[in-house]
């Protein structure tokens, strides 16, 4: 790894790494500003978005978009105004001192004088091949970007913590029935979100139970298969799974120079993208485990670009 290290590295004044709405947004307002941003797509070009079919509530769309088409938008608005945008994943980086260095693809050697890290956060899924046949036709990690389309319906969430009772309480405030799926025989989720599920009563509980299989059809899901701590598999009929196991935030390379939380996402001073390196900055999903909407992210994308701007203009004076 040193040897890539002290190759002739190529010099950039701002370095975006990861492509989703918070770094497309981070990359508008950095080359609008005429920091001359180069963005490195990572290993899933337009981030998660470009996994979700249709897109309802983000500003601008009165008839709804696919992810896919809202992030090849985003891109051409951010290379309209001079982002130079790249394929390729960070894959190891040096923050001890200025300037600081990333490397592409454990070959290229870059040089830049700010960073915006933009590379979000993985959902967790359990791991089912139908749970990937039905992704986006009935199988989402949002309830808050998908829930809607299933109002009126019959959906499960898998899970037992604050995130799955968060997310079958919101759920049962537009859909028919919840089945929330616990593979346990409790609930990990906090003493406040246990009452608020137990006391919803569209919420049914199904204790040490786990998902088998999902069935459907080619119009999406029609049901899940579940198997109790007796052995008996049930089917129950639902519109939606929604997977409520938690996020893993795409910060492995960095541990190392920025602070983390302990599940690993970056933490930032409040109220700006700042970390704890200065010319570093985060943004997007990688820095947020609560909210985590393409709107937010695209928010503190655009926080990063300014913070960078100003950083990069001290520096310069």
């Amino acid at each position: 790894m040193d040897e890539l290290f002290n190759q002739q590295p190529e010099k950039i004044k701002c370095l975006i790494i990861g492509s989703g709405p918070a770094g497309f947004t981070a990359a508008i307002y950095a080359a609008r500003a005429n920091l001359k941003p180069v963005l490195y797509e990572g290993l899933q070009p337009g981030g998660q978005l470009t996994t979700t079919t249709d897109i309802e509530n983000f500003p601008g769309y009165p008839n709804g978009v696919t992810g896919a088409t809202m992030m090849e938008d985003l891109k051409k608005q951010a290379m309209r105004f001079g982002t130079e945008v790249r394929m390729g994943i960070a894959t190891a980086v040096d923050f001890s001192k200025p300037p600081h260095k990333v490397i592409i693809d454990n070959e290229k050697l870059l040089e830049a004088e700010a960073i915006i890290i933009a590379t979000g956060a993985t959902a967790k899924y359990l791991g089912l091949e139908s749970e990937n046949k039905y992704k986006g036709m009935g199988v989402s990690a949002c309830a808050t970007c998908d829930g809607f389309f299933y109002r009126g319906q019959d959906v499960a969430v898998v899970g037992g913590g604050d995130t799955a009772a968060e997310e079958a309480t919101y759920l049962a405030g537009l859909c028919k029935k919840v089945h929330l799926i616990v593979r346990k025989n409790y609930l990990r989720a906090s003493k406040a979100m246990q009452n608020k599920v137990l006391n919803t009563s569209n919420i049914t509980i199904h204790f040490e139970t786990v998902t088998k299989e999902i069935t459907g059809d080619d119009n999406g899901v029609t049901g899940v298969l579940l198997e109790n701590a007796t052995g008996e598999i049930k089917k129950i009929d639902v519109a939606g799974f929604f997977v409520a196991i938690g996020h893993q935030p795409n910060s492995e390379i960095f541990k190392s120079f920025i602070e983390t939380d302990d599940v690993g996402y970056i933490k930032t001073i409040p109220g700006t993208s700042k970390t704890n390196v200065d010319g570093v900055f985060a943004c997007g999903d990688i820095q947020d485990s609560h909210y985590r909407q393409a709107v937010t992210a695209a928010g503190t994308g655009c926080m990063a670009a300014i913070d960078a701007e100003k950083y990069l203009s001290l520096k310069h004076t």
